[in-house]
């Protein structure tokens, strides 16, 4: 078969790769502004919730979800329970400007007056080397046996990823906020399906530290969409300039 005879096919077949790659890149770029746009409602509905007055803890734990619950500042009483804590390690927090860590997120059971269990992270405890002795004398001195009004955030459990550590259940060192699989481990019995991030009271040591989040979520997907559509132009230019090239041999 002779080479002008090959040729149709060939330029047929990369005009269909490259109007594949084109699509799929262009795509790609449109998936980011999507991400976008979706990012920035989320941003806008947490900066609300954060900023409203905090309202009475729900009775119907059953009836909440993340999507509509996650972040509702809410107030209770409770009594902190004399059960094991579990210390959750943090490399630093996206939603708290005074937690640059590493450290430890103090975790532990409250007893609510109508004798159901609440999770609460009570704090951030500077502990670089996760050393349980020092989760222990800071966390100790919550549990007084007498009931507090505490201010916090709903927030719902993390799931491992693929690479997340395990967890060390002899030194009930966790690395992801899961209070589900830290109540099962250490017998707090039965728990919401919630935990509450603790704003205040801050103890009198300063430690565990609670305090008042923000958003800070990374919105880089911009900077992704234009990634995308410029691979998809350069590949467009590429192949303009390799048809040009074919028409002219």
């Amino acid at each position: 078969m002779s080479e002008t005879a090959t040729r149709p096919r060939g330029v047929f077949g990369l005009t269909i790769i490259a109007l594949v790659m084109v699509g799929v890149l262009a795509s790609l770029g449109f998936w980011q502004l999507q991400r976008r746009d979706e990012k920035h409602a989320l941003i806008a509905a947490l900066t609300e919730r954060l900023a409203l007055a905090p309202v009475p803890l729900p009775a119907d734990w059953a009836a909440l979800n993340p999507p509509r619950d996650e972040f509702r500042r809410v107030t209770f009483t409770a009594t902190f329970e004399s059960k094991p804590d579990v210390m959750v390690y943090t490399s630093g927090s996206a939603v708290r400007e005074d937690v640059s860590g590493p450290g430890t997120w103090a975790f532990l059971p409250a007893r609510l007056p109508d004798g159901r269990t609440i999770v609460v992270n009570a704090g951030f405890v500077p502990n670089t080397m996760q050393d349980r002795a020092q989760e222990d004398r800071a966390v100790t001195p919550l549990i007084t046996g007498a009931p507090v009004i505490l201010t916090g955030y709903l927030r719902f459990p993390e799931m491992p990823g693929l690479f997340s550590a395990h967890e060390d259940r002899a030194k009930r060192l966790w690395f992801v906020r899961d209070h589900l699989a830290m109540s099962e481990a250490n017998a707090w019995g039965a728990t919401s399906p919630f935990y509450v991030d603790l704003e205040a009271p801050v103890p009198a040591s300063g430690v565990p530290k609670p305090g008042p989040l923000q958003v800070h979520l990374r919105d880089n997907h911009m900077q992704y969409a234009i990634t995308w559509f410029g691979l998809a132009l350069v590949v467009l230019i590429a192949f303009g300039f390799w048809l040009v090239g074919q028409r002219r041999a």
